[in-house]
């Protein structure tokens, strides 16, 4: 018999969000994770706000409101926000109940900026790693680094000569948003020119032959038991920049892992300097050989010599190493930062630092998925 089309609104529902979602949900873990990350992190967050006043919205509802946007790849925060409205899966990893209303889209920017002088992405994601069942998944010997652009909030016509004293650019007055622009003959460089936009971008080129973009450097620390983040970081996008990470990220591993280990990356941080400073921090570099024919006729000699190639452990890293690019595909492609919708140094790091944990939890559900 066929049912009637009639609505089934009644004045009163005792149905929950928590009845809505299916018990075997991949959200289930990973909101049971962050929640007891956010748990670890509670009395940074009361050193972030004040002890009297009119109570803010809690900071651990914008912040897994953050990490849905990640993981369903939500276009914007006003997006988001819409679909937090009437979306029962998302009022429930957020926190809120069936009738709670949603806060406004500004709330994210006022929130950020205070979270943002907590380093709370980075706690975040060293609370996650730091979960005995997470950390059980994570290799304490073998790790990998590399580095990415993230294309800026910022476009080429941005990019001005600077002022006598080194200052960024003022805009062009009178120009308009779209003005016409030549750059036919014209040498720009980072060291002559500033984007009026975003002053902390800098034009840059992955590799040889490609466009130069206006961009910011993502680096990942990725160990080489299960492929997930260990550490990440955003820094201004130069020819060094990776070699530079790397020797920051290796000193604040150290600060958690004392033993000797292993560092896999490829043929762009085979660099004498390089190579020796990691060699000083205890760590064993695991590195691509860049041996090479040069312009002049001579050959470049790699900085990596038979005192590491000759160990079957360096060709397993080679090989291992490859996975970091799961993470930026991840994270440019699902997580939406292929170009940041920030700008300023400091908040496109925080944001690519929160979409690196992401990545970690998007990965628990089939980690920790118990054997058939």
């Amino acid at each position: 018999m066929r049912g009637t089309d009639s609505r089934t609104e009644s004045l009163f529902s005792y149905v929950s969000c928590e009845a809505r979602v299916p018990a075997d949900h991949p959200l289930r873990l990973i909101r049971a994770v962050v929640d007891e990350a956010l748990e670890a992190l509670s009395p940074q967050f009361e050193g972030l706000y004040a002890r009297v006043g009119r109570p803010s919205i809690a900071p651990e509802k914008p912040l897994r409101a953050l990490l849905l946007q990640a993981f369903y790849s939500v276009r914007s925060e006003r997006q988001l926000m819409e679909q937090l409205d009437y979306n029962l899966l998302f009022r429930w990893f957020v926190g809120l109940s069936m009738d709670a209303p949603v806060w406004d889209a500004s709330t994210f920017s006022k929130n950020r900026d205070r979270l943002l002088e907590g380093d709370v992405a980075g706690a975040f994601l060293a609370a996650v790693v730091a979960q005995p069942r997470v950390k059980a998944l994570m290799s304490t010997e073998h790790f990998s680094v590399d580095g990415t652009l993230i294309q800026a909030w910022a476009g080429h016509k941005s990019f001005r000569p600077k002022g006598e004293d080194g200052s960024p650019p003022a805009p062009p007055p009178g120009a308009g948003r779209n003005a016409e622009t030549d750059w036919r003959g014209q040498r720009r460089s980072n060291e002559t020119h500033a984007s009026t936009t975003d002053p902390d971008a800098r034009l840059a080129r992955k590799a040889d032959g490609q466009s130069s973009i206006l961009a910011y450097a993502g680096h990942v620390l990725m160990e080489n038991r299960s492929g997930l983040v260990r550490l990440a970081l955003a820094t201004r996008a130069s020819g060094t920049a990776e070699r530079d990470a790397s020797l920051a990220l290796v000193d604040r591993l150290r600060l958690s892992v004392r033993r000797r280990v292993t560092l896999g990356a490829d043929k762009g941080y085979d660099a004498r300097e390089h190579v020796e400073g990691l060699r000083a921090r205890g760590v064993t570099p695991h590195i691509a050989r860049n041996d090479h024919a040069t312009k002049t006729g001579g050959r470049r000699r790699s900085a990596v010599d038979g005192r590491t190639t000759r160990h079957p452990g360096y060709a397993v890293s080679q090989v291992v190493r490859k996975r970091i690019e799961e993470v930026f595909g991840w994270i440019k492609g699902s997580a939406g930062l292929r170009q940041t919708r920030h700008r300023g140094l400091g908040r496109v790091g925080w944001t690519f630092t929160l979409a690196a944990a992401a990545y970690n939890l998007a990965r628990l559900p089939v980690l920790l998925r118990p054997a058939a």
